[in-house]
């Protein structure tokens, strides 16, 4: 209910926004910065989860695009209309609407100091504009633009300089709290600060996303984030902020974390994490939903393969109905199944080991094309987000060469084949798992 509240409120700001320009042209519309307060709301709401809004988003801007570049000039005489300009550009508009605005500019309205800086920032030459707008941002102190131009210089800082970076993304959050802005510098500065491995900090920025955000269609890229931070800390003693941050979220959400740690951890080797991370993903599964509890037998099946227990993992692996993996979790799996069916096989006969050191023979090897899409629980509650990809761990694949050892002198041929053989498809396996790595 308060999601369609919310829908019709969008609906009824951008009728109020554009109404006037079909009514009676573009002279007599309203304003480009009421405008642009429609746009806010917009785009507030979808990442306060009315991700229907997404629409309404992309017609806003049309129309503010529309609105500026027919605006006469001596509209832009009013300093809220410049502003609105430029946060245009910045929420997603289009930057050579600025450049046109800018040109077309006779009375020195437009800073072109911060206009040069966001045409090279939205140009993808961020780093050129770091001095630039240092000096220039503080001139913008309590101004309308200054969470936006916080936010770009932070994200034009986070190659160079994290630190800094995140000290921008916190002003950026303390100016516009509640809003898009907020949502994005925490988010970013969760990602840099994990990778800093500033794990204390990363955490109070978790807990801050989840509680707020965790509706937000960029809340995937928040949770790969959230699992790099649980995979480093996890032999530190961290269960209980981990906890802190899951609290924050609905039971999809707990589960399809739970599966992304229990993959992580089966692909890096870390057989406790895994197990553990399988069975909380497994009891939060709905009692008709099949896919969690499929992948989270996947997951710990994996990390028995070496164990023991291999020919139990094995009838696990085997019992996996085909259609609830994906194309890169079916890899996994016959990667697995095809390491547990090497350990239980017996050394060939002394004719097949003959057979197999013919010149030509080629040892059989697993072939796989492994998708780049994000494993999930068949529907993900974190919908994709642009640029998000999944950083899963793999083992360190076999010294070049393996495969092809020279064998000792005095090894029986039968042995020495059936070793070789191995080798190779052992090596084959490490190919696919090092593709886990880089999707």
């Amino acid at each position: 209910m308060a999601r369609m509240l919310k829908s019709l409120l969008c609906t009824v700001a951008i009728a109020l926004a554009t109404g006037p320009v079909r009514a009676a042209g573009p002279d007599a519309a309203l304003p480009p910065y009421q405008m642009l307060r429609s746009l806010q709301y917009i785009q507030d709401s979808v990442v306060h989860g009315d991700h229907a809004a997404g629409d309404m988003q992309r017609y806003m801007l049309a129309e503010i695009d529309k609105r500026l570049l027919t605006a006469s000039p001596d509209v832009f005489d009013d300093p809220r209309n410049v502003d609105a300009a430029l946060i245009y550009a910045m929420s997603g508009g289009n930057p050579q609407t600025l450049k046109v605005l800018a040109d077309r500019d006779t009375r020195g309205r437009f800073d072109n100091r911060i206009v040069d800086a966001l045409s090279h920032y939205l140009n993808g030459k961020g780093a050129l504009i770091v001095t630039l707008l240092t000096k220039t941002i503080g001139e913008y102190h309590n101004a309308a633009t200054e969470p936006y131009l916080a936010l770009v210089l932070a994200n034009a800082l986070a190659a160079q300089n994290a630190d800094e970076a995140n000290k921008y993304y916190d002003k950026a959050r303390l100016y516009a709290p509640g809003t898009n802005i907020e949502e994005a510098a925490l988010r970013r500065s969760l990602f840099l600060t994990v990778q800093k491995k500033q794990n204390d900090r990363a955490f109070v920025y978790a807990v801050r996303y989840a509680r707020r955000f965790m509706t937000s269609p960029y809340a995937g890229q928040f949770a790969d984030s959230f699992v790099d931070l649980v995979m480093a800390t996890y032999t530190d003693g961290k269960k209980d902020q981990v906890e802190d941050v899951l609290a924050f979220m609905d039971r999809p959400r707990r589960r399809e974390v739970y599966l992304r740690i229990a993959r992580r951890a089966a692909i890096g080797g870390m057989t406790d994490l895994a197990r553990l991370a399988a069975e909380q993903a497994e009891a939060l599964a709905d009692p008709g939903d099949t896919s969690p509890k499929t992948l989270a037998s996947l997951y710990a099946g994996l990390v028995d393969v070496p164990s023991s227990g291999v020919l139990d993992a094995l009838k696990a692996l085997e019992a996996i109905p085909e259609n609830h993996l994906t194309e890169r979790d079916r890899a996994l799996r016959d990667a697995a199944r095809h390491v547990a069916e090497e350990v239980l096989r017996s050394p060939p006969e002394p004719d097949e080991a003959a057979a197999a050191s013919e010149p030509g023979h080629v040892a059989p090897s697993l072939s796989h094309d492994v998708a780049a899409g994000e494993t999930g629980s068949g529907a993900s509650p974190f919908a994709p987000a642009p640029g998000a990809a999944a950083m899963a761990e793999a083992p360190a694949p076999a010294p070049a060469g393996n495969a092809a050892a020279t064998p000792e002198p005095g090894l029986d041929p039968v042995l020495t084949s059936f070793v070789e053989d191995g080798k190779s498809k052992l090596k084959s396996i490490d190919d696919l798992l090092k593709s886990e790595k880089n999707p």
